[in-house]
């Protein structure tokens, strides 16, 4: 690797050097069950291992690539490549197989090569870099070239070193591994207590001594009503499917729907066509589940931001809802403010009196109420929940005061779950960066460094690189391509 200082026993070269990239279709027997595998079962992680299905031989050799137990497997498409699908082949059954003729095979040179070796190799983020600053091809299916592949920077090293440095990285490695996975599982623990927490709000059990409480200094005079400035609202009509959200509710809270509590604001037809400046345009790829993102960045013209915004501007704390898509269901609070453009597929809901929209934004998260939304969804293609149907949706009514408090512990208890999850969020960027530490040690010779001081007779003479890579080179030379019959 020409920019790197490798130790001077290894010998520069290049994938082609070591390995044959894409080699020749496999002959076998077309009653052969063999392992068939899609790109959806190509491994992302280090240490998981590579999965398949059984397909006999005849229906899988001709339009796909072959591949065999030993060879290293990697997407070449993005955003497969980027996302780092690839892996060693092993346990195929009769040791064959095919798969996506989106992957490239790289078929490390026996005995002399390690296929864990040219593994780590396509691993390193300087294979991941490299390749996607040269991949061709259209917007969305760039592929990364073969003769990258095959010029990229490969040192020869001696294969009693290879093992060594194998053994060193799947101990690291598998380490790295178990801590990533117990630090996900956190975030999935956190996930699993914030949708408890909102179940328990809704549910009327986190403010259950509160309302004792208040029922009790009160009196019978606590009512929803009186600082809600808009007609009483009647008990919603509850049909068989919204009874998932209606029924968990306590007694004590009145039960509404969102048509009687808020205005509804969205935007019909083809959003305008986007300006390079002007009034920022947020669309339903802006609107994540709990929060708003700022990619991607668009805007509207000043004009077409009049003629488009006239069904009336949102306000800090409306309710945001994607209507449709595979994002329907995410909702997100304004935070922004009101001088913004708003595209089709979103809605804004938009309070008619004194309501803490905040404690409906907090049930609109709840699993709950997702499974609502999608039970009255239609579509195939693309589902989506019509206006008319939102707004019969059954919503939780209790007080003002109840709601003010609600709000307040969900946001207390979502305070601390934040600051958790950005601490084991800071944690794993660092492990993954430990992966990448570890496999650029290992291309330096760092993993063995002390080895190669006790062992220098396995580095030297006929174990050298370079006497390995004549080897390789000889072999070659002996292996003479057959003459093309004439027809």
């Amino acid at each position: 690797m020409s920019e790197v200082n490798f130790p001077s026993d290894w010998v520069a070269c290049s994938i082609s050097d070591v390995a044959q990239v894409n080699p020749k279709k496999i002959d076998a027997e077309p009653d052969t069950i063999s392992g068939f595998v899609p790109m959806a079962l190509a491994p992302i992680s280090f240490s998981d291992s590579l999965r398949y299905e059984e397909k006999y031989w005849k229906e899988i050799k001709k339009s796909y690539t072959n591949f065999q137990n030993g060879d290293v497997l990697f997407a070449k498409v993005t955003p497969c490549f980027e996302n780092g699908k690839a892996a060693i082949v092993d346990g195929l059954p009769n040791g064959i197989g095919a798969g996506s003729s989106e992957f490239y095979v790289l078929r490390p040179h026996t005995p002399y090569v390690l296929p864990e070796i040219l593994f780590a190799l396509i691993k390193t983020q300087k294979f991941a870099n490299d390749g996607a600053a040269n991949m061709t091809g259209a917007v969305g299916l760039r592929r990364v070239p073969r003769a990258f592949v095959e010029s990229f920077d490969a040192p020869m090293i001696p294969i009693a070193e290879q093992k060594v440095i194998a053994e060193k990285l799947g101990t690291l490695l598998a380490q790295v591994e178990a801590t990533k996975a117990r630090l996900e599982n956190t975030l999935e623990t956190l996930k699993q207590f914030r949708q408890s927490v909102l179940a328990a709000a809704m549910s009327g059990k986190l403010t259950e001594t509160w309302r004792e409480s208040a029922l009790e200094y009160f009196g019978s005079d606590l009512s929803t009503e009186e600082s809600f400035n808009t007609d009483k609202p009647k008990k919603a009509e509850v049909t068989s499917n919204h009874e998932i959200v209606v029924d968990s509710f306590p007694k004590e809270w009145k039960v509404s729907t969102f048509s009687k509590l808020y205005k509804f604001i969205d935007y019909r037809g083809k959003t305008p066509k986007k300006s390079d400046s002007g009034k920022r345009l947020y669309t339903a790829k802006n609107i994540k589940m709990g929060f708003i993102s700022d990619d991607p960045v668009e805007y509207l013209s000043e004009n077409d931001f009049k003629n488009w915004m006239t069904r009336g501007f949102s306000k800090l704390g409306d309710i945001f809802f994607v209507t449709e898509g595979h994002t329907m269901g995410c909702t997100a609070i304004n935070t922004i403010g009101e001088d913004i453009a708003l595209a089709q597929r979103t809605l804004t809901l938009q309070p008619y009196g004194n309501l803490s929209t905040k404690f409906h934004y907090y049930y609109m998260l709840t699993s709950a109420f997702q499974k609502l939304v999608e039970l009255n969804a239609t579509g195939s293609a693309a589902k989506g929940i019509k206006a008319a149907k939102f707004r019969s949706l059954p919503v939780p009514f209790p007080t003002y005061s109840e709601q003010k408090e609600i709000a307040h512990r969900v946001e207390t208890l979502f305070a601390s779950a934040d600051a958790t999850e950005s601490q084991v969020n800071q944690a794993l960027a660092q492990v993954n960066n430990l992966t990448q530490s570890i496999l650029a040690k290992a291309f330096r010779g760092e993993l063995t460094e002390q080895w190669r001081k006790d062992n220098p007779e396995l580095i030297s003479g006929d174990n050298s690189a370079e006497a390995l890579l004549k080897k390789i080179k000889a072999e070659r030379g002996a292996v003479k391509p057959k003459p093309k019959t004439k027809k």
